[in-house]
């Protein structure tokens, strides 16, 4: 009987009876799992507690900085003459892991994966900071005189000096006869009037790229003006800007070259071909680009400057609207200087280009032979490309122009040089 009941008990019944694998089957694995997990967590978050990684154990890497730019600003006097070196570490250069990163600036530096060289870099700087350095460079001492403090011109537009049209406000005379190329220009600094050796000097091509104009604006002295292209972004805020840190202001106007369209200046040039009309209305949308420039320069316009019949209509604009205007020396053949005078419009001509050949040595001569020139005749006046190895040059050379017995003049002194008032 006993056998019968054993061969029908359930197997399940059997097996439970059993010591070794009923057991096992009792064991808390999702406790225990649950246990390993949580001390994994906490073992983590405590090494992380205990280790100085700001990055959280993000993956990183350490970038060297190089400071080659810095040379650039050493006394000119204790330049070197040769060589290129500065030129081949452009500042603002995508990748190039020579920006200079200071802590007080409010500039920070990201590489995306700890790349440098050829990788992409981001720089953030806090709308404080700016402000921060605004205000610095307005009371940077200038290199003419160094108890003269420097300030900022005043807000542009003069609203006596608009006029609305539809590619924006447009320079006009005021009701009050007073004329743009007068009221947004820089003073003369004092004692500038006899002194013997006076320069002025006109930086173009401001606005296209944002770090090399805001280069320009903080590293260039006050009496050096800055003309600006019409395709940039941002150009209110950036000649706004400029204008608070001192400078005087002119808009670069593209003009035909020989060999356009091959070299192109740009959108709405200004062409012998396109007529009287279609040049008033592209001259017209570059003015109304930004406000508060004293006048024009011409961006090439080697073939447009010498055809007395397409300039003509120009200048009689210019003259409507109380502006000046600079021819920026590139062309032997221009016409701007006796139409200008014909018009009874502001006139001056550049006589020295200082980096048709962008090296160190070649921009310090070019400014030692723009010291002959205002030393012999008692004023020079020169124009020079927006690059970084220029604006550099310019800085270093201004710094002891003083000592030299130069004076540094805004460019509007050249229009008083030039027409005699």
């Amino acid at each position: 009987m006993a056998a019968a009941d054993d061969l029908t008990k359930p197997l399940a019944g059997a097996r439970r009876s059993g010591g070794g694998r009923g057991a096992a089957s009792r064991v808390p694995w999702a406790g225990i799992l649950g246990s390993l997990l949580a001390v994994a967590v906490g073992g983590v978050g405590l090494f992380l507690l205990m280790t100085d990684d700001p990055l959280g154990g993000e993956p990183h890497a350490l970038v060297p900085i190089e400071t080659g730019i810095a040379d650039a600003t050493r006394d000119f006097a204790d330049e070197p003459t040769g060589g290129a070196r500065i030129a081949e570490v452009p500042r603002d250069r995508p990748g190039n892991p020579g920006v200079v990163e200071d802590s007080s600036s409010g500039v920070t530096v990201v590489r995306p994966d700890g790349a440098g060289g050829g990788q992409s870099i981001i720089i953030s700087i806090p709308e404080e900071a700016r402000d921060i350095r605004s205000r610095a460079d307005q009371t940077r001492q200038s290199p003419r005189e160094a108890s003269e403090p420097v300030g900022a011109l005043d807000p542009a537009p003069d609203q006596r000096l608009v006029e609305q049209s539809r590619y924006g406000a447009l320079p006009r005379v005021g009701d009050d006869g007073a004329r743009p190329v007068e009221v947004y220009s820089r003073p003369m600094p004092p004692g500038s009037a006899g002194a013997p050796a006076r320069v002025a000097i006109l930086v173009t091509g401001l606005g296209i790229s944002q770090s090399v104009t805001g280069d320009a604006i903080t590293r260039l002295p006050p009496d050096v003006s800055l003309a600006f292209a019409p395709y940039g972004g941002d150009l209110d805020r950036l000649v706004a800007r400029a204008r608070n840190a001192g400078h005087e202001v002119m808009l670069q106007v593209p003009m035909q070259p020989f060999d356009y369209p091959q070299n192109d200046p740009g959108p709405h040039t200004l062409t012998v071909e396109a007529g009287e009309e279609a040049n008033l209305e592209n001259l017209h949308w570059v003015m109304g680009r930004f406000t508060g420039y004293t006048g024009i320069v011409n961006f090439m316009g080697g073939r447009f400057t010498a055809q007395r019949e397409a300039l003509e209509p120009i200048i009689a604009d210019l003259a409507q609207r109380g502006l000046g205007i600079v021819d920026d020396g590139a062309s032997s053949r221009a016409q701007i200087d006796a139409l200008a005078r014909a018009a009874d419009v502001p006139v001056a001509r550049a006589d020295i280009l200082l980096d048709v050949v962008a090296q160190q040595e070649a921009i310090d001569d070019m400014l030692r032979a723009l010291e002959e020139q205002a030393r012999e005749r008692g004023f020079a006046m020169a124009t020079a490309s927006a690059l970084p190895i220029t604006i550099a040059r310019i800085e270093a050379w201004a710094r002891g122009a003083a000592g030299r017995g130069i004076t540094l003049v805004p460019v509007s002194a050249a229009f008083s040089e030039e027409v005699g008032g």
